[in-house]
């Protein structure tokens, strides 16, 4: 359905990109909307759902069609995003993540062996991608990374832990940022393609979430793992580098993300606004729920033009990483407003799980932290703006 907020800008788009909207947009209407609530309360990840989405390409969005991928641009999976979240935030979380980290740090910076090996199978989802960069003793933090690996033989020998990892049961192949070198800091990181076949690599702790609670979110363990010294993505030492250019792109993915949240809790509010009597009158009628939608609507849009900037940057091929911290920490500031203020409009309702907004609520805070708090974002700009 065409809404007023998504009508202004659908006349921007390209035929193509209108009909990949419309594909994710009728897929999160008919696939998931009725299971919804279903994964957030079992808190299991929909296998089945996301073996339906690689059938139609959403699982290698930007992936070349040689590697088995649909060969679309960063646009189009900002488009994908944000239709599913709209109807589940939490399953356009496992779609941003796999296309746009493990997938995405492969795809960019792997050899073109680990590109072959690799980039079918979790384009085609026959697995689910994992990306280790985040520690228990280290978050925004990276240079405190306690992950080491030591060189042994012609390969690597790697130990540690990873913590809050997106698909970290589900996914049996990861990239894994480890020290190879104490002494450089961040300069001494490497990165590593892991696979589950390897003896001990597993995933550890699966989290108990607040929100996002059919994204599959764990710890991963790595105890004496032997990894082949042609899964180094990269030259030694690259890691951290290539790690800050892939969470740029994702953090276009997860401004999309928090448009998308922001949509759908503005889509309910008005919808219970127009349906809710009160004092002989419906909630839409009074002007104090008026000038929320509004201040919704309008935050919205502009979170959407500066995603979309974004996207379109980094689409040209023009640098995008000041406009992604821009996107994102406006968006999810947006989402998280959003949602709160439609919960608001539903009063006790929206604080009852027969809503959406309930959900929405629950699920909006992790983007002002993921990929990035709003805290870095806001380093980033301010750089930007002092240099």
């Amino acid at each position: 359905m065409e809404t007023a907020a998504t009508a202004s800008y659908s006349t921007q788009l390209s035929d193509e990109q209108t009909a990949v909207r419309n594909l994710a947009r009728d897929f999160a209407e008919g696939e998931i909307r009725p299971v919804v609530m279903e994964f957030d309360e079992s808190q299991e990840f929909p296998a089945e759902l996301f073996g339906k989405m690689a059938e139609l390409g959403f699982l290698g969005i930007m992936v070349p069609p040689e590697y088995g991928g649909s060969g679309l641009g960063s646009l189009e999976a900002a488009l994908i995003v944000e239709e599913i979240a709209r109807v589940d935030p939490s399953v356009a979380l496992g779609v941003a993540a796999h296309n746009g980290l493990c997938t995405g740090h492969i795809l960019k910076f792997g050899s073109e062996e680990l590109k072959q090996e690799y980039i079918p199978r979790l384009a085609t989802g026959q697995t689910m991608g994992a990306w280790g960069l985040t520690e228990p003793g280290s978050g925004s933090d990276a240079g405190g990374m306690q992950t080491v690996a030591r060189r042994e033989g012609d390969g690597w020998i790697l130990n540690g832990s990873k913590n809050f990892i997106t698909h970290g049961t589900v996914g049996t192949v990861a990239v894994i940022m480890a020290v190879t070198d104490r002494q450089k800091k961040a300069a001494g990181i490497s990165a590593f393609v892991v696979d589950k076949s390897m003896p001990g690599f597993a995933a550890s702790k699966k989290e108990n979430k607040l929100g996002m609670r059919c994204s599959d979110t764990s710890s991963l363990s790595l105890e004496e793992v032997q990894v082949p010294g042609k899964n180094l993505i990269g030259n030694e030492g690259e890691g951290f580098k290539q790690a800050l250019q892939i969470l740029d792109g994702g953090r276009i993915s997860i401004a999309a993300l928090s448009v998308g949240l922001a949509q759908g809790a503005l889509d309910a509010a008005i919808k219970y606004a127009n349906e809710r009597a009160q004092f002989g009158k419906n909630l839409a009628m009074f002007q104090g729920i008026q000038f929320k939608l509004a201040m919704m609507a309008t935050e919205i849009e502009a979170a959407r033009l500066l995603t979309y900037q974004a996207a379109y940057l980094r689409d040209g091929g023009k640098e995008y990483s000041v406009e992604a911290a821009k996107a994102k920490f406006f968006a999810s500031e947006v989402a998280v407003r959003c949602a709160n203020e439609a919960v608001q409009i539903h009063g006790g309702y929206g604080y009852i799980k027969e809503y959406p907004v309930e959900k929405f609520y629950r699920d909006a805070k992790l983007l002002t932290i993921g990929e990035g708090t709003s805290e870095i974002q806001k380093i980033v700009i301010s750089r930007s703006v002092l240099r």
